[in-house]
């Protein structure tokens, strides 16, 4: 039977605090991945026919990150659950199958979670069945209310509980599995007779149950994993879990974690058994890791591509591809669309942007080389700059192989710099060296005796 699915992402989300009327609360990131991204990436793997994301505040926000993977609803107004599943009808009303319905600030969630429900809710042929919890303490949630016989009858929202609902232990955790046609016939019949004034989906619960169709349960042990992000607190609860399921996957396949406590790798990175990652390290975006590198400590890594055998200490990267055998850092800093060959030594203090390093290039420290194309086993001098913006344009810097440049020079770009070339300390390079060349920019020194203590005691 074809399956759908249906994320509920259009709420406020008051309790975050936000002064931003453009920000929802399914935006807000955890570990570099969006909230709502979270719970489509685990629906995925279902395999749904149609993956429907419901949006309304915020959804300006909202529609971008949910687009490429689902169908996207608006909610103009937020009238509850009900109402906004009330905005899917042109698209699944009358069809044949099962829909799945969960909220989009539920990152715990796993594939697995999601899958069981599904297997009960076909092993047992029921027409809806609704994933819970037993808890001790189940204040603010909605309770599971069951006849003499135990078949759920419905379900009270803690806004309408009596004295009697607030005993019950058993809650919703705000999951379902429906028919897909009873849901759409059903939600014709709810109405906002209720506490809140809204159309409550729950509802839609005692209406099957008074159909004689079959409702069901499936029951959650760890009631965290279903936790719902309300608030800014909540969020780091989530992605403290998160980072912490994330690292030990990780850590299971090979991968050194020094400390776990202080290691963020986000949910999109691929490591390399062997690899060590120091204490520190925050690693995010789509970033692929070799095998037996050293990252850390204190390491910023994102959308990066690094080889096999690599050191790369204290250090700032994004958009980067590093090959093998480097040894980079401390407090070296590569961005924008940056390429790293092999066995280069890169470190304190140098700023790389938009350029592509050849193998065995030393630049050790106090450099900035942008739009700069660097051949092999050229050596770059402390405190040379490639001068790549002339106000208008970026312009690019070729540098041949084997070249040495020479401490505190500038080379202004448009500028090409042969192989086998030296350029001299302090030069300032406006022109094209050509290969074997040695090139002199500065004025010639002049020493004037006792100069200096006239002015001195001036």
């Amino acid at each position: 039977m074809d399956r759908y699915a249906i994320i509920l992402a259009a709420g406020k989300g008051s309790r975050m605090k936000s002064k931003r009327e453009d920000i929802s609360k399914v935006s807000f990131p955890i570990l570099g991945r969006p909230l709502v991204k979270w719970i489509i990436e685990a629906l995925k793997p279902l395999s749904p026919k149609k993956l429907i994301a419901i949006i309304g505040f915020g959804g300006a926000t909202s529609e971008p990150i949910v687009k490429e993977d689902c169908e996207v609803i608006w909610q103009k107004e937020q009238k509850g659950a009900g109402h906004a599943v009330m905005q899917v009808a042109p698209i699944l009303e009358g069809v044949e199958g099962e829909t799945i319905i969960c909220c989009g600030d539920t990152p715990l969630i796993t594939t697995e979670l999601y899958e069981g429900l599904f297997q009960k809710h076909e092993s047992s042929h029921n027409s809806l069945t609704i994933m819970t919890s037993v808890l001790d303490a189940p204040h603010g949630y909605g309770r599971i209310v069951r006849d003499n016989h135990g078949n759920v009858v419905k379900i009270t929202e803690q806004k309408d509980c009596d004295d009697l609902a607030e005993q019950i232990k058993e809650v919703n955790a705000g999951v379902y599995v429906f028919d897909n046609k009873e849901l759409f016939e059903a939600l014709h019949h709810i109405n906002t007779n209720n506490a809140a004034g809204e159309y409550y989906l729950t509802d839609v619960i005692e209406l099957f149950a008074k159909k004689g169709l079959k409702v069901g349960t499936y029951e959650v042990a760890d009631i965290d994993e279903t936790m719902g992000v309300n608030d800014r607190y909540q969020l780091s609860i989530a992605e403290k879990n998160l980072k912490a399921r994330i690292n030990k996957g990780h850590m299971l396949r090979g991968v050194t974690i020094e400390d776990s406590d202080s290691v963020f790798i986000g949910p999109d990175v691929t490591i390399g058994p062997d690899t060590v990652i120091k204490p520190g390290c925050y690693i995010v975006g789509k970033t692929y890791i070799g095998e037996d590198n050293v990252i850390g400590p204190n390491t910023y890594l994102e959308n990066c591509v690094v080889g096999n055998g690599n050191k790369i200490l204290t250090s700032y990267l994004t958009d980067t591809v590093v090959g093998s055998d480097n040894e980079i850092g401390p407090y070296f800093h590569s961005r924008g669309n940056t390429i790293i060959h092999d066995n280069t030594h890169l470190g304190n203090f140098v700023e790389i942007k938009k350029s592509t390093i050849d193998s065995g290039v030393k630049a050790h420290h106090l450099s900035y080389l942008g739009d700069a194309v660097i051949a092999k086993n050229a050596n770059i001098g402390c405190g040379v700059v490639t001068a790549n913006y002339d106000g208008s344009h970026k312009n690019t810097t070729n540098i041949g192989e084997n070249a040495f440049i020479g401490c505190n020079s500038t080379l202004i770009a448009p500028v090409n710099v042969g192989k086998d070339t030296l350029i001299a300390a302090g030069s300032t390079i406006t022109e094209d060296v050509s290969d074997g060349d040695a090139a002199f920019a500065r004025e010639r020194q002049v020493t004037k005796e006792g100069a200096a203590k006239k002015i001195l005691k001036k």
